[in-house]
């Protein structure tokens, strides 16, 4: 889908700002709060109560101000909440509750009522959280040194073809030739699609224009779906 969290080669968000060349001595997170989610992150992400792709969607689905003002690890928080309450997990009015009584810093707060939660999950429930490949045999379409074109999509659910590159002409640098699954419709559970992953080479100039500098390349992996021939113009 096409959402503020697309927002490579977008004009107005002022300079990247880094930090000091001093790794050791700078915090890996800006609040404790972020070591949280972090942490919290790593635990569910080991349930298989979601997928990398389906987690990926649902940052995309947020508030586009949310986005922007939330920061990475709110976006986490916030994929983590609104899934677990899509899937039955979490009760969203209980959480609510729960930030009262610690606002309020009272001692004993209030249970969750755990009656009809889709919890714990059945074995045959869970799902594999990140990327995903079969050892399966697959013969890819392209081949390495092969000019093609990343295909002109703007599905409404998740996609991993940012728009930066639709509808340009790459050079394929390398094939991954492994099973792939296709994130755009794992995310959705529409079927694995396995395929090729390929790695392709992007002049600067042909993605960002003339103003771009020259002699500079970006290498993307794009899924077989994602690319066609240069001859296949439809």
């Amino acid at each position: 889908m096409n959402g503020i969290h697309d927002m490579g080669g977008l004009h107005g968000f002022g300079r990247v700002h880094h930090l000091p060349d001093q790794a050791s001595e700078d915090p890996v997170f800006h609040s404790e709060w972020e070591s949280r989610v972090f942490c919290i992150t790593q635990v569910i992400d080991t349930k298989g109560i979601w997928n990398l792709d389906e987690h990926r969607h649902e940052i995309e689905l947020m508030n586009s101000a949310d986005y922007i003002n939330d920061g990475y690890y709110g976006r986490w928080l916030f994929a983590m909440e609104s899934l677990l309450y899509k899937k039955n997990i979490l009760n969203q009015e209980e959480v609510s509750q729960r930030i009262i009584e610690m606002l309020a810093d009272l001692r004993n707060y209030s249970q969750p009522d755990l009656n009809d939660r889709d919890w714990p999950l059945a074995a045959e429930q869970k799902v594999n959280w990140g990327a995903c490949r079969h050892e399966v045999n697959i013969v890819p379409i392209y081949s390495e040194g092969q000019s093609i074109r990343v295909r002109n999509i703007h599905p409404p659910g998740h996609t991993r073809v940012t728009a930066y590159t639709r509808d340009k002409i790459g050079i394929i640098e390398r094939v991954n030739a492994q099973a792939w699954v296709l994130p755009d419709t794992r995310a959705h559970y529409k079927g694995e699609n396995l395929q090729a992953v390929y790695t392709i080479k992007f002049s600067a100039k042909t993605l960002w224009g003339p103003q771009a500098e020259t002699n500079q390349f970006l290498f993307i992996d794009l899924s077989e779906d994602h690319i066609e021939s240069l001859t296949n113009l439809d």
